[in-house]
């Protein structure tokens, strides 16, 4: 991962779920913190698990933090 936040998750989308990106590369969109653990598990981070992803500086939240869910 290049950059000091190379993971961004947008704000939630009126149809459900937050987009994630990761080191410029849109992989899906997260339903809670639980997927977005298995995106970055998918990018290369074998051992993350949710509070991984709630306490990581690597991740920038766009729209509420991690526990914003819904439009």
């Amino acid at each position: 991962m290049a950059s000091s936040q190379p993971v961004v998750i947008y704000p939630p989308v009126e149809d459900g779920g937050r987009r994630v990106r990761v080191d410029g590369e849109i992989l899906g969109r997260a339903f809670g913190v639980q997927d977005v653990a298995r995106f970055m598990q998918e990018a290369g981070l074998q051992g993350w698990d949710e509070m991984d992803v709630v306490r990581s500086g690597l991740i920038d939240w766009r729209g509420g933090g991690p526990d914003a869910w819904e439009h």
